[in-house]
């Protein structure tokens, strides 16, 4: 099998016999093969995973909730093998995919204006993208949903939807699905992430206007009159009339606390109970807010001698988690701690403190792995001195989803802090972790909060954590804050699959291309593919590795001999140009060349009369693949006609170069950094190009290229061109 993830897919496998067993034993056997699954892309779904569970009493738990089935479903389009995507039915994706890999730097699709001065006030709040179907990507109906972080008027949107998404689709790329000024009589800004509904129809939001936050319900209906400046107004409407209006409508409830004074909200995003259709969401003043009824029912807030529940009397919320196996809603604070709120009780438990980032505190919402019964925070400072210089730490914990009161779980250090630090946001497994049977993986997260911004490889075991390795620093200067990272494994992108890593930093960005857009903020990805045994690999497929000889690096492996991998794990080298068999060089194993370290320092181009003393010393070509010194020496006058063949020889005056693949990193400026980033289709959708995307909006201004307009942008890039 070509796939990163074979012992997943033996679960699939046994998972959908039973499902087709029980079409049998219900009648239903005769249905289509194929039944449409809509999926539901926001922040909560890079907050709420589900691991193999440990037990099969946890399984039937995790298993009992719509967030699972969700999660199998992104699973299941990264295992289909669709015959639809071959070269020769879809030759204009692989085309471009082709072509764009000749270049280091990401391939952007289109980049709306927002409004001057608009997108998120940090980064974690994240876009909402809605698929219609799953595994078929759909012009009219899939849409992505960004607030705009302005004052809504009549002349600016508060927020706004974009369909017509993809580069296949006919008419504008994007279309304005709708776009509203949800707050026409007391403007109002969205700070935080909205939700969306499984169905797609509906969104759940906060807006804040001063002192005042308000829940907000809202049904959509497609108007291509309205723009992000000339938005719709929706009708506004009691909550017992809301199920029943006719879209656009919305309703709201204002956030106040238990003696009813009125709350803003700027830091916690509204979490969705699917299953039992309850929102849980966090404000300013640290209490914690349960409302019913909020897409099937009658929406009402939960107001009793226990609800809403002031979880912290000191510091704001950040976004809850609910986790249905133990029934706690968790959530962390901007004093550094982390609470769980039992659902029923309302009682709070808080963890000992873990951010001592002075006014920074724990700024998102943790990352809660319902399968393994364990959460993920990640703290600007651990308040230590056992860092260089003896200054605190940046530091990642894990405690379990039930903590007790005053720990502080297990640590690992991922760089170092400072008195003031950056904040620190989330980070995110790999599909290793995911697909594994004992929660064996990695998880990647940018650290370093005192220093330069770096991106960690930081394994994780059912025993604890390993110790990270540098992925790579992401900025030339120090106390540059960067984005959650977010990790996407993709089989269909051109010569196999892959799987990278996204994260920003929001200035000084070490691409070049990010270097020459000032103020130099950067998005960039890198190849994070893991290796796996007895898997057929193309010529050119990368994965990332850590050598026997130097554990503290992770160097690119590249195929320079299609085959297949043997049972065990190669000593691979730590030399780049060093040609590694797998498990040796017959004609049926795959041959590696070492490519050298994952970095998102420049690699420098060819030049003239350049002397490369080392065997392994790096250049990058014209078609934007990494060249190795494979003879020492100095280059020509003339720049060479370089091969683009994995593993090709080029005699340059005295030296002699060897093709080593695309490089591993690409980048794309983006004033001021990015929000979180959301990661749409893998399976991509027969001829539709440009199907694969993330997506994100600029922290500041910048020139949006298909408005033709300067301001904050909502971002679409191709997943097919990153390779």
């Amino acid at each position: 099998m070509n796939g990163i993830a074979s012992r997943f897919v033996r679960f699939c496998v046994a998972l959908l016999g039973l499902v087709t067993l029980g079409w049998v034993l219900t009648g239903h056997a005769a249905k289509p093969a194929h039944q449409r699954v809509p999926l539901v892309t926001d922040w909560s779904h890079r907050h709420l995973i589900f691991s193999q569970a440990a037990s099969p009493q946890r399984a039937r738990l995790v298993a009992n909730g719509p967030r699972y089935w969700q999660q199998l479903e992104r699973f299941r389009q990264r295992v289909l093998v669709q015959p639809e995507l071959s070269k020769a039915s879809a030759p204009d994706l692989f085309r471009i995919a082709r072509g764009t890999r000749r270049f280091p730097k990401m391939h952007r699709d289109w980049a709306e204006d927002l409004g001057a001065t608009a997108g998120p006030p940090v980064a974690g709040n994240y876009p909402a993208k809605f698929s219609f179907d799953s595994t078929t990507a759909s012009c009219t109906n899939d849409y992505v949903v960004f607030s705009t972080d302005l004052q809504g008027s009549l002349t600016q949107a508060a927020i706004v939807a974009f369909n017509n998404l993809y580069l296949g689709c006919g008419g504008a790329v994007p279309s304005v699905l709708w776009a509203y000024n949800t707050s026409p009589i007391t403007p109002a800004r969205i700070l935080t992430s909205p939700a969306l509904s499984l169905d797609g129809s509906q969104l759940a939001f906060v807006q804040t206007a001063g002192p005042d936050a308000q829940l907000v319900l809202l049904k959509w209906v497609a108007n291509s009159l309205e723009s992000v400046t000339l938005p719709g107004i929706p009708t506004t409407v009691p909550l017992a009339a809301y199920r029943l209006c006719v879209a656009p409508c919305m309703t709201t409830i204002n956030l106040t606390d238990l003696s009813n004074a009125h709350t803003d909200d700027r830091t916690s995003s509204v979490f969705i109970d699917y299953k039992n259709d309850v929102a849980w969401v966090g404000d300013s003043g640290g209490s914690l807010h349960q409302f019913t009824g909020v897409f099937k029912g009658t929406p009402a807030e939960v107001r009793d001698a226990t609800w809403p529940v002031l979880v912290s009397t000191t510091a704001a919320l950040t976004s809850p988690v609910f986790d249905h196996v133990t029934g706690n809603v968790i959530a962390g604070a901007a004093d550094g701690f982390l609470y769980r709120v039992d659902s029923t009780t309302g009682a709070v438990t808080a963890s000992g403190r873990l951010d001592f980032g002075t006014g920074i505190g724990i700024v998102a919402g943790p990352v809660v792995d319902s399968g393994a019964g364990t959460v993920y925070v990640s703290a600007s400072s651990d308040g230590t001195t056992n860092c260089t210089g003896s200054t605190p730490c940046a530091a990642l914990y894990r405690l379990s989803t039930s903590f007790a009161a005053s720990t502080t779980g297990s640590e690992v250090v991922v760089g170092t802090s400072s008195a003031t630090p950056k904040p620190m946001y989330n980070g995110f497994f790999d599909s290793a972790y995911l697909n594994s049977l004992d929660g064996t993986g990695n998880y990647y997260v940018c650290g370093n909060t005192g220093a330069q911004p770096t991106v960690y490889q930081v394994p994780v075991s059912p025993g604890g954590f390993g110790t990270p390795v540098t992925v790579s620093v992401l900025t030339r200067t120090q106390n540059q804050p960067c984005s959650p990272v977010t990790d996407i494994a993709n089989p269909n992108t051109t010569g196999g699959a892959s799987e990278r890593v996204f994260v920003s930093a929001q200035a000084d960005g070490w691409p070049t291309n990010c270097v020459s857009a000032a103020p130099g903020g950067c998005i960039m990805n890198f190849v994070v593919t893991q290796w796996h045994p007895l898997t057929i690999y193309s010529v050119g497929q990368e994965v990332l590795v850590r050598s026997a000889d130097n554990p503290n690096v992770l160097f690119i492996q590249v195929v320079q001999h299609a085959g297949t991998s043997g049972p065990t794990t190669p000593a691979w080298g730590a030399a780049p140009d060093i040609i590694t068999g797998d498990p040796d060089l017959s004609p049926t194993s795959v041959g590696w060349l070492n490519q050298g370290r994952i970095d998102a320092t420049p690699i420098l181009p060819w030049s003239a009369g350049l002397t490369a003393p080392f065997v392994g010393d790096r250049i990058l070509d014209s078609n934007g693949n990494v060249e190795l010194v494979d003879v020492a020496g100095t280059t020509g006058g003339t720049q060479p006609v370089w091969p683009t063949a994995v593993g090709a020889l080029t005699v340059d005056g005295s030296m002699t170069w060897r093709e080593a693949g695309p490089v591993a990193t690409l980048a794309l400026p983006a004033s001021g950094g990015t929000s979180g980033i959301i990661v749409d289709n893998v399976v991509g959708s027969g001829t539709l190009l440009g199907a694969s995307q993330i997506y994100f909006s600029t922290l500041s201004d910048q020139d949006c290229p298909d408005a033709g307009h300067h301001g904050g942008c909502a971002v679409q890039a191709s997943q097919p061109a990153l390779q």
